[in-house]
């Protein structure tokens, strides 16, 4: 059977040979033409006017659009505020202003450099704190998450701390830029290929765009190479430039960007800046916590309220806060539109009380592993700050089952001993803990659909509305729908994903691809089995199918009394069997359906953000993470010596693509807490937009000791064969490398709180060394 194997990666094999098929390797055809974009070159302002005359007097330009060319002025996901192009108002440097058309990809840098753009600079807002002095305020949360009586568990606290924790942005980096070809087709229609997470919305966005109905576009999404939140909402503006065009010249037209171009068009990760009040005893028990909440949600709305929101929702981490306020702000600054991320916020709340439980640990002199052990979630200390409770709570057990394997006593004792030999490094160790919600904040987005076809040679077809973007879903989606048959999964082909097949989905986001389209396609699968499993049984019968017969067999439920094996469709309790490809012809012969169509939504979930209450996610994602560091007094240079990870992910559908997520998630994480620092100039120009400028982890940077295990969890029975979501979760504990860091540092700090920003690049490392060597020397 397929499910809980280790079957490879559908497109592996391609992926390595060079077959896989993106979007810019699909072949020219005849009289397409090539999309490029002009940017402004201040960050705020107005754009008083386009000259593109010599522009269009080129030979091999085709032509010049602007903002007035769209029949939506503007698009966005919640909120429509973010024009196509620039209208008047300059929301930050590098904002599309201009699309040319032009003959070959050669001659499209050429052209552009022939637009000239009239811009008037005005003062803009780049930082949290400017934008909060003037009320530039994109969203704030309805209402604040409030348990017990904060302020009074404040006042009478042994220990308080007061302090804002800093955390910067990331670049997502997919591999795949930004891409996007437009079909112009009969009567009107265009078929946009858009390297997308979200084909409805890019469908949606395009037909707006072109004042058009959604029946006339459709969108594929055949694979994309990367993704990480990207490609959520932002893809969408790409196609529709390239519909666009393609639609005014009546000509494909395909928009691909460099690298180059993606990085300083497109938002990031969301730097926040969260303020907070903790209170706390002598033994480093927390007792009440106050937080504001704070991110730079950029020049536009984009995704940014529902990225804050989850980040209120695990601000709490691991970790049970008896009195608690917590609020939340975006600010409007003028830089890119910042947009989804891997853990959508997540990451930025956690890593706050992360960061706090190392500076408490430090004022009560204990190791931090003891005092998140102290207030980890356990026993009936198990409400959230916004009242669900924490089920099926594997975390202490976890924390029991890792600190023994990672020799965790052991290495610290190590650590303490190689440090107070002062011989040119030191060492921190770390544990962190992930608790991560799963299940789009906004209800509504929690719902799939699936389309199953069962061939006459017993092969299927499977469209769901998720999408590939090297996670594996349609690998597990794969073996979902080939388990239920009792099929090999190379008789399973998971189809690309089309909007006229699969309508209305929600982007393939919030760890949730395999848990809402797995549940269709099962479902789907599950309709035809319960009409073949009929079938069976009046064979076995031996009673002809009759129109009455038919019409019951249509209608069936599926009974649990049969199995699909090898082949074969076998009543359990007798024994009986008939081959499969038998009764696929039978149905046929009978004119019953071999296709399924099924619609699934997560039960349960109904959380009122106004009243704070109810159910905010389906279950948690939980894991552990341990991690050792060195580091260079002289140079700030960071090594992570050992990482272990202990992860809950229930019953694994592909443990093998499970533990590359694990481990792919880590790697970025850490990346974001120690490398990814995004540099702009005076101009507010994104400087560091190329592989060159920004460093995102590689080989020689990972773990040089790194282990992955899972926990046994038979206790999540309401997802696809009981297993958890992977993709977002274990990027939280990349964080235990940046903590690590904070405990190598107190070191060296008299084991005084010490205050890093993130990322800890090497400067903040080594000016962190400086700071505590002067204090010393004091």
């Amino acid at each position: 059977m397929s499910v809980g194997k280790n079957i490879p990666h559908d497109s592996a094999k391609t992926h390595v040979t060079g077959e896989s098929v993106f979007v810019d390797d699909r072949p020219e055809v005849r009289g397409e033409v090539h999309v490029g974009i002009v940017g402004t070159t201040v960050a705020s302002g107005i754009l008083a006017g386009i000259d593109a005359e010599e522009a269009l007097r080129d030979p091999d330009c085709l032509g010049v659009y602007t903002a007035a060319d769209f029949h939506a002025k503007k698009w966005g996901t919640i909120v429509h505020d973010q024009p196509f192009l620039v209208i008047d108002r300059i929301g930050y440097h590098g904002e599309p202003a201009v699309l040319i058309a032009s003959k070959t990809r050669d001659s499209v840098e050429r052209i552009k450099r022939k637009i000239r753009l009239k811009e008037e600079a005005h003062p803009g807002i780049f930082s949290i704190d400017e934008a909060k002095a003037q009320g530039a305020v994109l969203h704030r949360a309805p209402s604040p998450f409030r348990q017990g009586d904060p302020e009074g568990a404040l006042a009478s606290a042994p220990h308080r701390l007061q302090g804002t924790f800093r955390v910067g942005g990331q670049e997502h980096f997919y591999m795949e830029s930004q891409a996007a070809i437009a079909y112009p087709l009969e009567n009107g229609q265009v078929e946009v290929h858009s390297s997308s997470q979200h084909p409805s919305e890019t469908q949606r966005v395009v037909a707006e765009a072109l004042g058009r109905s959604f029946h006339d576009v459709v969108c594929v999404v055949k694979r994309m190479g990367g993704g990480f939140g990207g490609k959520e909402s932002q893809a969408a503006p790409i196609a529709a430039y390239a519909a666009l065009v393609a639609d005014r010249l009546k000509r494909p037209a395909r928009m691909v960007l460099t690298k180059d171009q993606d990085m300083i068009i497109t938002g990031k990760r969301h730097p926040f800046q969260n303020e907070y009040e903790i209170g706390f005893d002598g033994e480093g028990r927390i007792l009440a916590l106050k937080v504001q909440i704070q991110s730079d949600g950029g020049a536009y709305t984009d995704l940014s309220g529902s990225i804050l929101e989850r980040a209120m929702f695990h601000v709490d981490g691991a970790y049970f806060i008896p009195n608690v306020h917590v609020e939340g702000v975006c600010y409007r600054t003028n830089y890119h539109s910042h947009t989804a991320f891997r853990g959508f916020g997540g990451p930025q709340g956690t890593m706050t009380i992360e960061a706090i439980l190392e500076d408490i640990a430090a004022v009560v002199g204990k190791d931090p592993a003891e005092v998140r052990s102290l207030n980890l979630y356990r026993g009936d200390r198990v409400r959230t700050p916004y009242g669900q409770q924490v089920e099926n709570n594997l975390l202490p057990e976890i924390e029991k089952r890792l600190r023994l394997s990672s020799d965790y006593e052991v290495r610290l004792q190590k650590i303490r001993e190689h440090n107070a030999r002062k011989c040119g490094t030191v060492k921190g160790i770390s544990l962190t803990a992930t608790k991560f919600g799963i299940a789009f904040t906004a209800r509504f987005l929690n719902q799939a659909n699936a389309l199953v076809n069962l061939q006459l040679d017993g092969t299927v077809q499977v469209s769901t509305g998720a999408t590939e973007m090297g996670q594996g879903v349609n690998t597990k989606i794969g073996q979902i729908v080939a388990h239920a048959l009792g099929l090999p999964m190379e008789r399973v082909r998971v189809m690309p994903t089309s909007t006229e097949k699969n309508s209305n989905t929600s982007p393939t986001a919030a760890s949730s691809g395999s848990d809402l389209n797995g549940m269709a396609a099962l479902r789907a699968t599950d309709r035809i089995r319960a009409r073949l499993i009929a079938l069976a049984k009046l064979k076995f019968q031996g009673t002809v199918s009759t129109m009455e017969r038919e019409l019951e067999v249509l209608e069936a439920p599926l009974d649990p009394g049969f199995e699909f094996r090898d082949g074969q469709v076998r009543e359990i309790s007798t024994g009986k069997e008939v081959p499969l490809l038998e009764l696929i012809q039978t149905a046929y012969q009978n004119r019953i359906s071999l296709s399924g169509y099924e619609h699934y939504k997560t039960p349960g979930l109904g959380f009122d953000k106004v009243k704070v209450s109810g159910k905010a996610f389906g279950y948690f994602t939980q894991g552990m993470a341990v991690s050792e560091v060195t580091l260079d007094e002289y140079t700030g240079e960071l090594k992570v010596d050992r990482t272990d990870i202990l992860m809950d992910l229930g019953r694994p559908l592909n443990p093998g693509i499970d533990s590359g997520q694990v481990t792919g998630a880590f790697v970025q994480g850490m990346g974001w807490v120690t490398s990814e620092h995004l540099y702009y100039n005076d101009r507010h120009a994104l400087v560091s937009h190329s592989p060159t400028t920004y460093k995102i982890p590689n080989v020689q940077d990972t773990p040089r000791d790194f282990r992955v295990s899972f926990i046994e969890n038979d206790g999540n029975p309401q997802t696809v064969h009981g297993s958890k979501a992977v993709g977002e979760p274990p990027f939280l504990l990349g964080t235990s490398v940046w903590t690590a860091i904070k405990h190598a540092l107190s070191f060296r700090n008299g084991g005084r709180p010490v205050e890093i920003v993130s990322p800890a690049t090497p400067e903040v490392i080594l000016l962190a060394l400086e700071k505590a060597k002067g204090r010393n020397v004091r």
